[in-house]
């Protein structure tokens, strides 16, 4: 894991996170890893991005004229088949 140093917070920012800190029962920095891990999720129209861009990549794989099976379809086919 790495670290990080910020210098120069407002003190207002510092009471801030002190304050939710103890709210939360926990310490200081364990708030500020958790405000900055919230901070740094994907948003909604971010996921919506990935999802098209892999859907993109996904249609480009394909070959014109033949059918695709389903991954799960394969599989199940292939863990069915130690069964025998």
């Amino acid at each position: 894991m790495g670290q990080i140093l910020i210098r120069n917070l407002d003190d207002s920012v510092i009471a801030t996170l002190k304050r939710r800190a103890e709210a939360a029962g926990r310490s200081m920095e364990a708030e500020a890893r958790e405000a900055l891990a919230r901070a740094t999720q994907m948003t909604g129209a971010e996921k919506v991005a990935m999802m098209q861009a892999i859907r993109a990549a996904n249609e480009k794989l394909k070959v014109p004229g033949r059918e695709q099976t389903e991954g799960w379809v394969l599989i199940r086919e292939d863990r069915d088949a130690d069964d025998r």
